[in-house]
């Protein structure tokens, strides 16, 4: 908890610098994102190998305690579950969203049932996160 709040005003800074670099010179600034990208990209696969290649017996031997050795697939599941239904949702809501804007622009009396189909995209996530938390219960 504590690195995030130690890198949040990081992040801030290092947003408004990128901002400020893509104002005054943005083919160079877009170059540089990009190299921030990559290396970002190539650290997360770092870590996701590490989290993969690792062992339990080396996991327990750290913690005081012991937990399952399917405790990490279990969380790693139901982050994928999460993200991967969120992701779904996002989309689907965007286009129904979009569609339903639309289509009460042109008849108003037509606003319950295109919620009914905005709401429906939505619930992608919600079943995404029971997922979740059915996995997380089985640790």
């Amino acid at each position: 908890m504590i690195t995030w709040l130690i890198a949040l005003p990081l992040l801030a800074l290092v947003t408004a610098g990128i901002t400020v670099q893509l104002r005054r010179h943005p083919r160079g600034a877009l170059r540089a994102v990009k190299l921030l990208n990559l290396a970002l990209l190539m650290g997360g696969g770092v870590l996701l190998v590490l989290a993969a290649t690792t062992s339990p017996a080396t996991a327990a031997s750290v913690a005081t305690t012991t937990a399952p050795a399917y405790a990490g697939q279990a969380l790693m599941g139901a982050a994928i579950a999460v993200a991967g239904s969120s992701i779904g949702a996002a989309i689907a809501v965007a286009y129904t969203g979009s569609a339903a804007l639309a289509a009460i622009s042109e008849r108003p009396e037509l606003f319950g049932r295109a919620m009914v189909f905005v709401g429906l995209a939505e619930g992608i996530a919600i079943y995404g996160l029971v997922v979740a938390i059915i996995l997380i219960g089985k640790v």
